[in-house]
């Protein structure tokens, strides 16, 4: 085999490698050409193409003949793989609207899925007719009456709260929602006591609380780490061993937690009346989100919660008991790396947290206040005022090295219309020493100083533009600013709360389709 050939055959491997990293070294003005340009772009594969050149010219040389290979595809405007994993993240502290590009994009999916958290996400969808649906369980994929929904294994789920979710959306129309959710077999089931344990929790840590949902979360992936939790197949396929873990699990929480009491009978009786119902939608979903991998089905996962929520990301322990970066798309569901494609960070074009927990951008103001009313920033699920603030890119920068965005769907951009003045948090600063990613220790984290970039505002009506062209200048400038300093391509511009008020400025502002 010839130097060339041998290359052709080992170089695709390290580009698997590479693609990545590049595009996330390369500065941010060149991801920015690379996106903006009608020019053929130069990409790993060219680079690649122009070595196999360079090893035929070393053949021919030297008396080799060069063996026949296939060129490189290095088009950045190509039409993306027939099929792949398309993944949806939240790239801040959640609520950053997540569940309207899930819908959007849910509509030419064949899948749907949540792979990790419970309850604790909220998501709300407001369609073309104006009507609300706040979703925590089900994937919002189910507005789609075509598509699959897969509730996947690193789900915990509480069944009252999802059986009333599928009443609420049977009672709003939706079609055949039961008949189209399958629930992983290993998903792990949230009980009425671990909601009270953690309210319990909450309420004990006084002032150092840390800002939970009280929706048992946390104790019902701390069941299922210890290795006494109570999976949904225990309830589908065996009550007997339903009810023999169950109670099992009722004495380890009532002997651990004292004063806390369990009708252990009136709830085995509950479970064994919903036991045939469930059963009807659990499913061995690692085995079925593969096959219809390999069918060429298009399949979409919803993130819940956020990268700065993560247990080992975010900004502990101010965070969720799960995993909602990319990596949960894997343990979640079941799937390899090589399956999926695009990664889509959704950001505010501001910043907002619920809870407790560091927030270097937070203002504590009447600009503060503006955003919170104006966006409507109010929890979901819980209904707490949520802080705002201006957008972080220190923090989105770090968001972005871990989950390794393709495009961000930047959310909420009409919210800032009006403003005089628009701030940008470029850099964090620690005593007068500037900090380059985000610092783990709490009390760096409440210590640094924002460094800002001032951009003028606009106030013009953007609710009804569909064209990024035909935003205000200022606008514009804002997006592309913000596109710059994250450098990752601005795909998709919220411009209202509705369904269709988003600009999507295409596969050209998609590194998954350039890396084809």
């Amino acid at each position: 085999m010839s130097f060339a050939a041998n290359a052709r055959r080992i170089l695709p491997v390290a580009a698997a490698g590479l693609s990545g990293s590049i595009l996330l070294t390369r500065p941010s003005e060149e991801n920015v050409a690379l996106c903006d340009s009608r020019k053929k772009q130069e990409t790993v594969s060219s680079k690649l193409d122009s070595i196999i050149d360079r090893l035929r010219e070393i053949e021919t040389s030297i008396g080799i003949v060069p063996a026949s290979l296939p060129r490189s595809s290095s088009s950045p405007h190509a039409d993306p793989a027939p099929f792949g994993i398309d993944v949806v993240l939240g790239s801040q502290w959640g609520d950053e609207g997540k569940g309207k590009l899930v819908d959007i994009l849910s509509q030419r999916y064949d899948v749907c899925c949540r792979v990790a958290g419970g309850s604790n996400a909220g998501h709300t969808i407001v369609d073309p007719a104006g009507k609300k649906y706040k979703l925590h369980l089900v994937p919002s994929g189910i507005l789609n009456p075509e598509a699959v929904c897969v509730i996947g294994n690193g789900v915990v789920i509480h069944l009252p709260s999802f059986l009333g979710e599928i009443e609420g959306l049977d009672a709003a129309g939706v079609k055949n929602v039961a008949k189209r959710i399958r629930i992983s077999d290993r998903a792990h089931l949230v009980f009425d006591f671990h909601m009270s344990i953690d309210g319990v929790q909450e309420t004990a840590r006084g002032n150092n609380k840390i800002g939970t949902t009280r929706k048992g979360i946390g104790p019902a992936y701390a069941s299922k780490i210890s290795r006494n939790g109570v999976r949904v197949g225990d309830l589908a396929y065996n009550f007997d061993e339903f009810e023999r873990r169950f109670r099992a699990l009722v004495t380890q929480h009532v002997s651990s937690h004292p004063g806390l009491e369990i009708d252990v009978e009136k709830e085995l009786e509950y479970y064994r009346s919903i036991s045939s119902k469930i059963a009807q939608m659990v499913d061995d979903t690692i085995h079925y989100t593969n096959a219809e991998y390999e069918k060429g089905k298009k399949i979409l996962v919803e993130g819940a919660n956020a990268a700065m929520l993560d247990i080992d990301f975010g900004t502990y322990p101010y965070v969720t008991s799960s995993n909602p970066s990319v990596g949960s798309v894997l343990t979640g569901l079941g799937v390899s790396p090589r399956k999926v494609r695009g990664i889509y960070g959704t950001v505010k074009a501001y910043t907002t947290r619920v809870g407790e927990g560091p927030f270097p951008t937070e203002l504590h103001d009447d600009k503060g206040e503006r955003l919170r009313v104006d966006g409507g920033e109010f929890g979901t699920t819980t209904g707490r005022p949520r802080r705002c603030g201006w957008i972080d890119i220190p923090q989105m920068k770090y968001s972005t090295a871990i989950n390794g965005y393709t495009s961000l769907n930047l959310t909420k951009l009409d919210v800032l219309t009006g403003f005089e003045s628009i701030a940008i948090g470029t850099k964090y600063v620690h005593n007068g020493v500037p900090i380059e990613t985000m610092p783990a220790c709490l009390k760096t984290m409440q210590e640094i100083q924002v460094e800002y970039e001032t951009m003028p505002g606009w106030k013009e009506d953007i609710s009804t533009i569909n064209k990024f062209e035909d935003l205000p200048p200022n606008a514009q400038r804002y997006v592309l600013r913000v596109q710059e300093l994250i450098g990752v391509p601005v795909r998709w511009i919220g411009v209202g709360p509705n369904r269709l008020d988003v600009i999507d400025r295409g596969l050209n502002y998609d590194l998954s389709t350039m890396e084809q």
